[in-house]
């Protein structure tokens, strides 16, 4: 905290590039519907200190990145001088798994993917490998632009589940018990047991004005009550505060997302696990921009990933190598 003119404030401590752990100028309040009585009453909500608990022999991290790389016209072969535009893009998730005092990847898969509207898109065999076409419905409502990232995004949360899933069966057997922790919202995936999302930024507010300044008041490895939540789709919540070294209020605070059909004990039971457990990972500003929120385990797999996705040019130059054929 640096005091000039009289005035206080605090430096956030995340890289601009991200953006910001906290969106204040684009924070609203949710339309969501919150049921707050889940763990306790809505009038003896309070910070939750860590308890004692057993914790899982493996936690993995799942993650996922994506690369625009080229953007391309498609030809309209009924020779009506239009074209469609359309996105090749290479993404790609993985697993990690930290056990026994280290950390190690059990599972990547890269794609590679064309996106457009054009219903007579196909394959793009390149020397960097084929990128798949995944045509989408334009959306009146949508710019065209959004419509081809959602498609990619949709593309590459389904790569994260198939992942995840042949990484638990990878290390079955090996260990009794493991926690899965999903980089991003659960949607899609709140069917996977012992799961839970990991939400490291806040552009919306769930929690009613007096619920809300209770989480800029949790101290490190505290936790809010769980609560009910529905938008589009409906999960249990909480904020927990990882370790982190003063800032603003919101500085370190996470949001976790688990299955609505958890009853009580089971996601009060997770929600201490995740106490117990994530702050263990939790980064310092030196080694990451995104900390102490982007957790090391993430922040390892995530620069593998790029890694994997092979040289942006050499990829470049590979498109168009086969544009001109």
């Amino acid at each position: 905290m640096t005091a000039v003119a009289g005035m206080n404030f605090s430096i956030d401590a995340w890289d601009p590039g991200y953006g910001s752990s906290m969106e204040a100028e684009e924070l609203g309040r949710s339309q969501a519907e919150v049921e707050l009585d889940v763990e306790v009453p809505e009038a003896e909500w309070a910070p939750i200190d860590p308890s004692p608990v057993s914790p899982p022999e493996a936690v993995l991290f799942v993650d996922g990145v994506r690369r625009i790389d080229a953007r391309v016209w498609i030809d309209d072969p009924a020779g009506t001088n239009s074209a469609s535009i359309g996105i090749c893009a290479s993404y790609a998730a993985g697993v990690v798994c930290c056990c026994e005092g280290q950390a190690h990847v059990v599972g990547t898969d890269v794609r590679r993917g064309l996106f457009t509207v054009a219903p007579q898109a196909d394959d793009i065999a390149t020397p960097a490998g084929i990128y798949t076409a995944h045509r989408a419905a334009a959306k009146e409502d949508k710019p065209l632009p959004v419509v081809l990232s959602s498609a990619l995004q949709e593309q590459l949360a389904e790569t994260e589940l198939e992942t995840a899933i042949r990484a638990r069966t990878a290390i079955d057997g090996h260990v009794r018990g493991d926690l899965l922790v999903v980089d991003g919202p659960l949607r899609g995936r709140a069917h996977l047991d012992r799961a839970v999302g990991f939400i490291k930024s806040h552009q919306t507010t769930y929690l009613p004005g007096e619920l809300n300044a209770l989480v800029g008041r949790l101290g490190p490895h505290q936790r809010t009550p769980v609560f009910l939540m529905g938008t589009t789709w409906v999960r249990h919540s909480w904020y927990l505060r990882l370790p982190s070294a003063g800032g603003p209020p919101w500085s370190g605070v996470v949001r976790v997302e688990a299955a609505p059909h958890l009853g009580r004990e089971q996601v009060a039971e997770l929600a201490n696990v995740t106490q117990s457990v994530l702050g263990r990972f939790a980064s310092v500003p030196y080694k990451d921009s995104r900390a102490p929120q982007n957790l090391y385990p993430i922040a390892g797999l995530e620069r593998d990933l790029r890694h994997r996705l092979g040289d942006q040019q050499f990829v470049y130059r590979a498109l168009r190598l086969a544009a001109a054929r």
